[in-house]
């Protein structure tokens, strides 16, 4: 029982570090157009976005290092990717015809 309430952990955890860093990336490129200093934007927001998410897997992996928990998260965590990717994809301009 207890490490199907690892997995569901390391599942909620992958998810939010997914959210975080994609929706991050997002925001930042919405907001680079009007930027006084776009290359500054970027590089802090990489770090942060970077930072945050591998110590977020650090904490996932826990002091077992258990490598199923961090496979989870990991899956988890491009599930989010592959349905931000869908959600926040520009839609399609269809050409009359």
């Amino acid at each position: 029982m207890t490490e199907m309430l690892w997995g569901l952990l390391a599942t909620l955890g992958g998810v939010a570090l997914g959210l975080f860093y994609f929706a991050g990336l997002w925001f930042t490129l919405r907001r680079l157009p009007g930027h006084p200093h776009p290359a500054l934007w970027v590089a802090g927001s990489f770090i942060l976005r970077l930072a945050v998410s591998l110590t977020g897997f650090y904490l996932i992996l826990g002091a077992d290092r258990s490598l199923a928990r961090l496979g989870i998260a990991l899956l988890a965590f491009l599930a989010v990717r592959v349905a931000l990717t869908r959600r926040l994809q520009p839609e399609s301009q269809s050409k009359p015809g």
